[in-house]
């Protein structure tokens, strides 16, 4: 174990009370929710709850009739649901501040030149998570509701409830942002030596079923987003396998502070 005065260790000596890292824990989810709360104020201002709702209803109004709008069933549907709209956009649009605050919390553990890439993460992740989300809404609801409409008998008027559709794309949004950050886990999972490169790849004909289960499990019962899921995944645990070989070489520690840190101990 290295001296705590032992200049070769930077983090000796700045461990803090266990109350402290509470009270640090406190502050980050309030900066946190401070930041949620203002992204709120300015999406319901522009483009408002309704223009959300008119946005994320373009995939299905396209294949609706011309003169075809979603309808509300519940009583209060047409409160709520915009409101809801509104939080998860918010939520969405305040990620990065999220992920800045989580970050700030665990910085104090770690070393120089872990820190110089924390950040890089940060914004790989968020634009990880904002292309899972544009992919859903740009590619994956146009061609499963067009693959949906083709099924529907011609005596059938095809007009969802808009608390079910919003609800059945929130969760095509969530599961699609958590499965477009697989590079950024098999990252971490090499860095904190839980795995090798090595093991990652005898690995790669395992996780092709996983993530094609995965995808029959978070995905509506179609053939369309369930390949829309599990094919990116697969190609993401690949650009993850070859992000954990850079990540690891750029963020080792430098061979000399390495020599000074075995000889301390």
């Amino acid at each position: 174990m290295s001296d705590p005065k032992d200049p070769a260790d930077e983090l000796a000596g700045t461990e803090q009370p266990f109350v402290q890292h509470l009270m640090e824990l406190r502050d980050r989810l309030i900066y946190g929710m401070v930041g949620l709360v203002a992204c709120m104020a300015v999406l319901a201002v522009w483009p408002g709850p309704s223009g959300l709702i008119d946005m994320i209803a373009v995939p299905i109004r396209a294949h609706m009739p011309p003169d075809a709008k979603l309808i509300a069933v519940g009583v209060f549907s047409p409160f709520f649901v915009p409101i809801k709209v509104l939080a998860m956009a918010a939520l969405l649009l305040s990620l990065p501040w999220w992920m800045y605050q989580i970050w700030a919390f665990v910085a104090p553990g770690l070393y120089s030149h872990e820190k110089r890439f924390a950040i890089p993460l940060i914004i790989l992740g968020s634009m990880l998570a904002y292309l899972g989300i544009a992919f859903v809404q740009f590619f994956v609801l146009d061609k499963m509701f067009g693959f949906i409409q083709k099924f529907t008998p011609a005596s059938v008027a095809a007009t969802p409830d808009i608390a079910s559709y919003v609800e059945a794309i929130l969760s095509l949004y969530l599961a699609f942002g958590l499965a477009f950050q697989v590079p950024i886990v098999v990252v971490l999972l090499v860095k904190m030596n839980m795995v090798s490169v090595q093991k990652l790849k005898e690995f790669r004909g395992y996780f092709i079923v996983v993530a094609f289960i995965v995808a029959a499990v978070v995905t509506p019962p179609d053939v369309i987003s369930q390949l829309a899921l599990a094919v990116p995944m697969c190609l993401l645990y690949e650009l993850g396998i070859w992000g954990a070989q850079w990540f690891v070489k750029s963020t080792a520690k430098p061979q000399g502070d390495a020599e000074k840190e075995e000889a301390a101990s």
